[in-house]
């Protein structure tokens, strides 16, 4: 048996830790459109966090600017959709789910980010703030990320989602619009993959 002494406090900041740890346990049930590459069944909130918080790891030489810290990037990407446990994934292309996903995500913040001690809460809530934000360069390299993995999946899935939804050619090029920002190297490529998912027919114009 564990003696008790050895124990850690369970009554302060450590408790509170623990219980964030807990909570963000449930953003793995959060599930989103965009459906895994093999086609097999829906994605969830975490796996999409994980994805590209690989990505940024993995792109962050092409984005604008220099010196690019990589590591708030990955924070951010790691942080901004854990309001979703509360308030849910709001479909990109959902106009009418959209009207009052600020206010749903912000309420939603507040709560889970308050879970930890002060100064961490403090610090999640401004990587939150600056994600949504989208000023600095780590921001906008982030937004641009986070449409960028979404996107992949449908190409690579031959529109899946985009047809499921009836998603137009000029629908995807509006979502994908802040890419240009966070790395004209990266919209390149996506409005190449754009024009090709038209020909091959896994978009309508």
């Amino acid at each position: 048996k564990i003696e008790r002494e050895l124990m850690p406090d369970q009554s302060g900041r450590f408790k509170r830790q623990i219980d964030f740890f807990l909570e963000a346990d449930r953003l793995k049930r959060t599930l989103r459109r965009t459906v895994l590459m093999d086609r097999s069944r829906h994605e969830n909130s975490a796996e999409h966090s994980w994805h590209i918080a690989l990505l940024a790891l993995v792109l962050s030489e092409y984005a604008t600017g220099d010196a690019i810290d990589v590591f708030r990037v990955v924070k951010m990407l790691l942080v901004h959709d854990l309001v979703e446990i509360d308030a849910g994934d709001t479909y990109c292309y959902d106009d009418e789910g959209r009207q009052d996903q600020a206010q749903r995500e912000l309420q939603a913040a507040d709560r889970i980010f308050n879970i930890l001690p002060e100064d961490q809460a403090r610090s999640f809530i401004e990587l939150w703030n600056e994600f949504e934000a989208g000023e600095t360069p780590e921001s906008r390299l982030a937004n641009a990320l986070d449409r960028v993995q979404p996107f992949l999946h449908n190409y690579y899935t031959e529109g899946r989602t985009w047809q499921e939804n009836d998603i137009k050619s000029s629908q995807v090029v509006t979502r994908m619009h802040p890419v240009q920002e966070g790395s004209p190297f990266l919209w390149k490529y996506v409005a190449a993959l754009i024009e090709d998912a038209i020909l091959k027919g896994y978009l309508s114009k």
